[in-house]
Order: structure tokens, then sequence, then C-alpha cells
């Protein structure tokens, strides 16, 4: 039996996925939206548990072509610790086309260029990565941690190894005290890092969040469509991404949209002002829910 601590969260392309815990919980866990991994402490598995946790799938799965290494922050481990993980990937799944894990910025800042090298060329292919905004403002609201300037001196490290680069940001995040900012300064870390994916989401309270609190007891607005959907555009206006595949279609998001950048740009924008002109119908709240 595969040992699995607590809920599990994971990319929406990784469903399909052998997922097993690295690390457990989230090495940061302070950003007040987010409700993921409070019933964990943070701490790094040891291999064997690992290796045990492969070895059983190996048993009970005939092929696995992708493999996500969880849980929030399963880069924070030491580079040699993921060096062996990986290693172990290619001794026991020789068919594995796909390794990759969620990274916080300071995770891949506290490795060396070759250490990120050395990770890619043993297989670790692909890297998501939370900006949630490029705004300093609203960075220090939300207690992520670290800079605009430091989320992409990181993603530019993963892609400066070979690995794919995904961003995620949210839409929201700032109110609107702090909506064009926040959409300008988005667009412009996203244009700094052109990632090979870029996700928005749409800020959604479930579980409590200090931002929920805030929100509760009048001190944070939470948007409209109207207002998200004028916010998303104004990120697209600036945006320049050439090639990155760009997608707000998450159960979060008042209006889905998909395409390339910057080829389908204008398309999703033509989307986006249909929706403001009541031509295209905001999804219900009913349906917003991960």
């Amino acid at each position: 039996m595969i040992e699995y601590e607590g809920r599990v969260f994971r990319p929406p392309s990784e469903a399909y996925s052998l997922i097993v815990q690295v690390t457990i919980g989230c090495s940061h866990n302070k950003c007040t939206f987010c409700d993921m991994y409070k019933e964990k402490q943070f701490r790094v598995r040891p291999l064997e548990a690992v290796k045990r946790d492969f070895d059983e799938a190996r048993r009970m799965y005939r092929r696995v072509e992708r493999i996500f290494l969880a849980d929030g922050d399963a880069l924070m481990c030491r580079a040699e610790h993921m060096a062996e993980i990986l290693r172990y990937i290619k001794k026991r799944f020789p068919e594995c086309e796909r390794v990759t894990s969620y990274g916080s910025p300071k995770s891949v800042l506290v490795k060396t260029q070759a250490e990120l090298d050395e990770l890619h060329a043993l297989g670790l292919d692909m890297i998501y990565l939370g900006l949630e905004s490029g705004s300093d403002t609203v960075l220090a609201r939300i207690n992520k941690g670290e800079t605009a300037d430091e989320i992409v001196r990181a993603g530019l490290m993963v892609k400066a190894a070979g690995m794919k680069l995904s961003v995620t940001c949210i839409a929201g995040l700032g109110s609107t005290e702090l909506s064009e900012e926040h959409a300008v300064k988005t667009a412009e870390a996203l244009s700094r890092m052109k990632p090979e994916y870029i996700g928005l989401l749409t800020l959604l309270f479930e579980l409590p969040t200090p931002l929920m609190r805030d929100w509760q007891e009048g001190r944070f607005y939470l948007m409209n469509p109207i207002e998200i959907a004028q916010e998303t555009l104004v990120l697209l206006e600036h945006i320049d991404c050439e090639g990155s595949v760009f997608r707000a279609n998450h159960a979060s998001n008042y209006v889905n949209l998909a395409g390339t950048l910057n080829a389908d740009r204008e398309a999703m924008c033509e989307k986006l002002r249909a929706a403001l002109e009541g031509k295209v119908r905001f999804k219900s709240e009913a349906f917003r829910a991960r």
C-alpha cells in the first residue's frame, strides 16, 4: 500500500500521474489566501520510505508514464536527496516519460544552477511555480515570502536548467484597490519569465484562511465577476509571452479562457469583452469549486 498523509493536492494536468510524497506539506505554508496543507507540518520524507512507495507502485502498475512528486514543495529537499529519488525512478520505471513537482521560489533559489541542471538531466521535466501576483504590494499583503523579482529569478533558473515551467497567478488577489497594479505587474512578471504554461485562477474562499476572515470581517473586498473580467482583460492586454500556453479554465474562473500567446490573445480578450457586454454568461457561484 502506497502511503499518503493528509489531503492530496496536485495540478489538474497530473490527474492520471502516479503521485508519491517526497515531502509532507508546504515549507512556507503562511500565504493568507491558501487553505492547503494546514493540517500538516512540513518535513522531508526519508529516502527509504519514498523508495518503498515506488516499489509498491511497481508491483501495482504495469506501466507508469507520468510521476508527480508531492507535496506542496518537494523541491525543497536537498539536491542530492532529490537526485537519488530521480535515479531510483529511472531504475524502477524506465518507461516513465515525465517527472514533475511543485517548487516554491525559495526551494529553487537555495539551489545552484548546476544542481538544477543535474536534476533535469536525471529526469525532472517540469516545475509548477506559484507567482500569484507580480505586485510586491500584493505579495507582501498575502505573506508570500518573496518579491516578484525573486520569483522571476527562480522561474528563469528553472528554464535555464532545461525544465519546463508552469506558473500560476490568481485574479482578484489585490482586490479593487490594487486590481490594475496586480494585473499589469503580473503581466510584466510573466513576460519576463515566458513560462511554457500559465494558469490563471480566480480567488475563491472555501475553507477558513486569514484572508477569508478579513473578508468576513469587512477588511477585504472580494471582487465580483465583472471586476474580475476587467482585471483579466488588463492582464492579457499587457502580457507578452510568445508561445506560452494560457489557461483560465479552472473551476474557480468565471469565464473559461484557453489559448496560446500571443497568437490567441485577442480572441481571449474579445471573449472577455463579450462577457462584459452581457453576451457571454459568467459561471454560476454554485459551480465555482475545486
